[in-house]
């Protein structure tokens, strides 16, 4: 049995326990609470501890990682340049369709009060200062102080910054500080992978908590979380269209033709690293040469998640929906730049090992709880079918726009009549 499944059943169990004491034996109920709320809190403090350390390393190696691949060549520059523009644009559509989904299917407020008192516990909304203290406020006067107090704004601010100065030092010291900040990355994953393993027993706990608490409400909070973030993700999918149509010269025909096989590949597996044969079959199949594919698509598969912005900001938002709280412009901003910068350095992990570490840091910018997301991460299963299957084609569109933009995907054309014309 899989650590996802695992964690679907825990999720499941605890919500009807909590449910069904709150009914048939309150006493019993209360008792059981006095247990589950400290487990469930020190389980979530215990993926708390890793991610300032898991996004400060994670950071400088990402950006460490660019610069060098845009050292290696032109192409991989352009590519470099072409990716940041796509997840800048993720992370502001992102925005847009969440609020859109939210005010055509908002959820219920009895159920967004019943799991706002559920979880209310493991977190407050913090508050977010007036414009001219913000921006005073990103420059940290204390790194190790904006650690310290999760202000993480400030630290992504400062990370950045030490991320692109340790790229102008010279080879040796360069290597050696990345392998530093690489090991306690590392390190840190090592920790979520023993936290996490004991995240049936934390999530069973937080969820007869929020069964307990919240009652039948909860199961169809969940559910409207899974869908209006799916469909948030699959909506901002649809951008591969445009840059396959217009960046790549493509028909839409073809390009579905020559997806069918990464999709199914990346469906099954949830892997962008596993889908890679796959896709460089179907980048050959759309004419781009292998000279280039065979650059851009693994780049791609290393540092750029497309559906990673857009996605972990849909979360941070339904965290602000279910805490009834009214975002400023400032604060939206805050989180699109956040979910954008930070997926520079996301780890190429699942989603249940990524989800906290992803999407904390958004949270903590924009003054929201992060508490709902040790009981979210018990659904990622399903979103995270559709982070992959977006990754996967918009590598592919977005390998095809590059060759056609740097002159070496002159074959696209006659592929492309190949494909148009052959049968369904």
């Amino acid at each position: 049995m899989s650590q996802a499944t695992r964690i679907l059943i825990a999720l499941a169990g605890g919500l009807i326990l909590g449910i069904a004491l709150s009914w048939w034996a309150p006493a019993a109920d209360v008792a059981l609470l006095a247990v589950t709320e400290p487990v469930g809190t020190i389980w979530l403090h215990g993926l708390q501890m890793t991610i300032v350390p898991l996004v400060v390393g994670l950071l400088v190696c990402g950006i460490a990682a660019t610069a060098e691949a845009a050292r290696a060549s032109r192409l991989a520059t352009r590519a470099l340049a072409v990716f940041i523009a796509l997840l800048w644009t993720s992370s502001a559509l992102a925005a847009a369709i969440m609020f859109g989904l939210l005010d055509l299917f908002p959820l219920s407020p009895d159920a967004a009060a019943a799991l706002k008192g559920a979880v209310a516990s493991a977190g407050e909304v913090g508050k977010v200062p007036p414009f001219a203290e913000f921006l005073v406020a990103m420059v940290p006067t204390n790194p190790l102080s904006a650690a310290a107090n999760d202000q993480f704004l400030p630290l992504i601010v400062f990370t950045v910054a030490f991320g692109f100065a340790v790229t102008r030092l010279p080879e040796e010291p360069r290597k050696l500080i990345t392998a530093v900040f690489q090991a306690i990355a590392d390190t840190m994953l090592i920790v979520i992978g023993w936290v996490l393993w004991l995240a049936p027993v934390g999530v069973f706990a937080l969820a007869f908590t929020v069964g307990a608490k919240a009652g039948g409400a909860a199961f169809g909070a969940l559910l409207h979380y899974v869908f209006v973030i799916t469909a948030t993700g699959a909506g901002v999918t649809l951008l591969v269209f445009p840059v396959a149509l217009i960046g790549g010269r493509l028909s839409i025909g073809a390009y579905l033709r020559a997806m069918t096989q990464p999709a199914a590949v990346a469906v099954s597996t949830q892997s962008s690293l596993a889908s890679l044969p796959a896709m460089l079959r179907a980048t050959e199949k759309l004419g781009v040469p292998v000279a280039t594919s065979g650059v851009v698509l693994p780049l791609a598969v290393a540092i750029f998640r497309f559906t990673g912005p857009a996605m972990n900001l849909a979360v941070a938002l339904y965290v602000a929906h279910i805490f009834g709280v009214q975002l400023t412009a400032g604060q939206i901003a805050i989180g699109i730049a956040a979910a954008a910068v930070t997926t520079m350095g996301a780890v190429s992990l699942p989603g249940t090992i990524s989800f906290v570490s992803s999407i904390a840091p958004i949270a903590l910018a924009m003054g929201l709880p992060i508490g709902p997301l040790a009981l979210l991460v018990a659904v990622e299963t399903f979103p995270d079918i559709m982070r992959t299957l977006g990754n996967v084609a918009m590598d592919v569109a977005a390998t095809s726009a590059i060759a056609r933009r740097s002159g070496t995907g002159d074959a696209m054309t006659e592929a492309d009549a190949i494909l148009a014309e052959a049968p369904q």
